[in-house]
């Protein structure tokens, strides 16, 4: 193909599209600002302000805010603009904020009022649920003022419990996707912090209490501080978004750059020192091994999180287990390359973002799985570490120390240390940072190691652009040249248009034992080019976003292993359904035979195809949604229908569920050249999710998997009774079937406890 021919020499030209792209983030920006001086999504004018109300009584944490005499005299403040559907507007309902400080907590009151109250959508009622599809508000607090760095808390008209950290105001790679994710910041959903909320529902529409402990944050102390603040509210009858802060089309809540200023606040070092305690115990059988054989355990251990200062906390841990984590979701691998598995144990997941380095999901210098989880998932038992975090004036810093114990013949025991800092130019979304990564065997084999240095930044000009990089240096006993791997990345974001430009290598000895290669030695450029239209009176559709993306991998000998160029559009209809409809161009080079599937081999060879994709999906707020995908085209030299479906079902606030089916039906009509003739197979994998929450904090979770690749169905059950912070009474059932079989199974129950000694 003619087209991608001309593709195979783009990484040639990548710094001429990067410099182009450079000077557009400069030059672009410039243009529109006086005309928007006075637009009150640009985020050129004034920011909000508003005070905290010191108050010397405590309100009564029950949702009830307008019966409440202490919060009556808190002076409140409304006013919030949408950002969808009608941006720029003002809300179609009043809602009125209420904030409040003693010299121990942080207090907030909110009251939306709502013309049909009888029409509040909830969708989920566990802790940390997501809150996009139903009435709900969210606020964010930049306890640094960095404009980088902050706190997310949220609620519905239930009471659930949401919280999360940001950093780097989310931002992550724009061809991954991922929860946790970002050169130097990403979103973490699975911060869990100890504070209260309650909420009412009445004729007004709905309330909420907040009651957050200045020990579950960090910060700085002093007399006259102000941090960053924003608020979320959605009204999801109307689909409709709305913010204290407004922001442009493109941003969310992470956008603390965009925040308005909290000030008046009186903040003083809060003490915190809190005991984690955890009992279990555990029946299993594996019938591979013996089906007659059962074994009990029982075990024991602690976490304790210390305050060194309002903004540094010592976290360290004493046999380590995460009995109660949900497994992973089943993948197939129809590719040569290394399948992404997230991490989710909670230990790992708090303040990752801290401790992110590279390109998240392609080369992940410091990736926390490979800390405790061997080759296959396999657990390999961890002995406990520490880990120290948080920040010092504008310089974030970690350290983190973990020992694992070895396995007799498969796995070494170890010693992982990530060292971490992180210095952020107030007020200019620029930063410098450094990372050691590394991996020590504890046995005394003197070249038993792998370390890797790091070093990271990232360059604000003004609010719209940003250039990103990373350059790393791996270092193992054996390899000698080729260890090296870099990045660099230009962006602009603004008024709806996204404009990016990447460059990435990875050198042919890079070797990050403590992080993830998605592949090995390439050379990849890459470049997306996205614009947001908020067309009026078009059929109700509220945005369209068409596109064009592409990304390409060479490896050091000039051969083009991949090639893939997207070109789409979203459509976005105001009463929440989407539909996308694309187009790929593809290219793989193949280097080496290769078994996609047992008996079926693609061989050595380059094979250009087209593919058409479309995507649709209902509002997922209703009781009933759908979400479809549907990829048709070549593949390896044959053909390839690629669908996956979901049906989510909801009953009230309470039970949820969801079931996915993922299909590939291949088939090489002509055989390559080491196969027969007519080879049709496909993979099957089915992911169903089954949830009832009695209470926001008791719930009782199932995941039933099938994968006809190996022939494996496995269940994950889960009973949680959760406290605070996340601990509680857990109960979990497991059970894997190969082949009709039983595999193994197990049953195991865990207790944790949180003692605020210094309460």
């Amino acid at each position: 193909m003619k087209f991608l021919h001309l593709l195979g020499n783009l990484h040639k030209r990548m710094r001429k599209l990067l410099g182009l792209l450079f000077i557009a983030s400069v030059i672009y920006p410039l243009q529109p600002i006086q005309a928007q001086q006075n637009d009150p999504i640009s985020g050129l004018s004034q920011r909000p302000v508003v005070k905290a109300h010191e108050i010397q009584e405590i309100p009564l944490i029950d949702g009830n805010v307008l019966e409440d005499e202490i919060w009556q005299n808190v002076p409140a403040f409304d006013e919030l603009i949408q950002l969808r559907p009608n941006a720029g507007e003002k809300s179609s309902e009043r809602t009125e904020i209420r904030i409040a400080l003693t010299a121990t907590t942080f207090y907030m009151a909110v009251v939306c009022h709502d013309a049909n109250p009888e029409k509040l959508v909830v969708t989920d009622a566990r802790r940390d649920a997501s809150l996009d599809n139903t009435d709900a508000v969210l606020f964010i607090l930049d306890t640094y003022h960095d404009g980088q760095n902050g706190f997310v808390f949220g609620t519905n008209s239930v009471g659930v419990q949401y919280d999360a950290q940001v950093d780097n105001e989310g931002q992550g790679n724009f061809n991954q996707n991922r929860q946790q994710g970002g050169m130097i910041g990403g979103f973490n959903l699975n911060w869990d912090a100890s504070w209260k909320v309650e909420t009412e529902v009445g004729s007004y529409g709905w309330s909420a209490e907040f009651e957050i402990p200045l020990r579950t944050l960090r910060f700085k102390s002093g007399e006259n501080q102000t941090w960053g603040f924003n608020f979320r509210r959605n009204i999801r009858k109307t689909n409709e978004i709305v913010y204290w802060a407004p922001l442009p089309i493109q941003f969310t809540l992470n956008r603390l750059s965009l925040a308005g200023d909290l000030t008046g606040l009186k903040l003083k070092k809060p003490g915190n020192l809190k005991l984690i305690p955890y009992v279990l115990g555990q029946a299993s059988s594996n019938h591979e091994v013996d089906p007659t054989e059962n074994s009990l355990r029982g075990d024991a251990g602690v976490d304790l999180k210390y305050s060194i200062t309002p903004a540094i906390t010592l976290d360290l841990t004493y046999n380590t287990d995460f009995a109660q984590v949900e497994v992973d979701d089943q993948q197939v691998n129809l590719d040569r390359f290394n399948l992404f598995f997230p991490e989710k144990r909670p230990f790992f997941l708090e303040n990752a973002g801290l401790f992110s380095v590279g390109s998240p999901g392609e080369v992940d210098l410091f990736f926390s799985r490979r800390i405790g989880i061997g080759e296959g998932g396999k657990v390999v038992p961890i002995i406990g570490g520490g880990r120290v975090s948080g920040k010092v004036n504008q310089t974030n810093i970690g350290f983190l120390s973990m020992f694992t114990e070895g396995i007799d013949g498969e796995v070494d025991p170890n010693n992982f240390t990530v060292a971490r800092v992180n210095h952020q130019f107030k007020g200019t979304r620029s930063a410098l940072g450094g990372a050691f990564i590394s991996r020590t065997a504890t046995n005394g084999e003197a070249d038993n190691y792998n370390r890797v240095f790091a070093a990271d930044g990232r360059w604000g000009i003004g609010k719209k652009a940003q250039v990103f990089g990373f350059f790393a240096k791996s270092e193992t006993p054996g390899i000698e040249s080729g260890d090296h791997s870099f990045h660099l990345k230009s962006a602009y974001e603004w008024d709806g248009l996204i404009l990016q430009g990447a460059y990435t290598e990875v050198g042919e000895g890079f070797n990050p034992e403590v992080g993830f290669l998605q592949r090995t030695a390439f050379r990849k450029p890459e470049f997306l080019v996205l614009q947001r239209i908020r067309p009026k009176n078009m059929g109700g559709i509220l945005e369209l976003r068409p596109h064009i993306s592409y990304r390409g991998y060479w490896d050091f000998e000039g051969f083009n292993v991949t090639s893939f160029l997207h070109i789409d559009n979203h459509w976005e209809w105001k009463n929440g359904i989407e539909l996308h409809t694309g187009i790929n161009f593809t290219r793989e080079g193949v280097v080496q035979d290769f078994d996609i599937v047992d008996d079926v081999t693609v061989p050595a060879g380059t094979y250009d195809h087209k593919e058409a994709q479309i995507v649709f999906f209902t509002n997922p707020s209703k009781a009933v949604s759908i979400s479809m995908r549907s990829v048709m085209g070549g593949f390896f030299g044959g053909n390839r229908l690629a669908n996956s479906g979901t049906l989510s079902l909801r009953f009230g606030d309470k039970f949820n569920s969801s079931f996915t089916l993922l299909r590939n039906d291949i088939s090489f009509p002509t055989g390559p050249q080491t196969n027969p003739e007519n080879i049709k197979f496909n993979t099957n994998v089915f992911i169903g999710r089954v949830a009832y929450a009695f209470k926001p904090n008791i719930f009782t979770q199932s995941l039933i998997q099938y994968n006809n690749v190996i022939d494996l169905w496995s269940a994950n059950i889960r009973f949680g009774w959760l406290q605070k912070a996340n601990t509680g009474l857990f109960l979990v059932y497991n059970e894997n079937r190969g082949s009709g079989a039983l595999s193994n199974r197990s049953f195991t129950i865990k207790y944790s406890y949180v003692f605020d000694i210094l309460k």
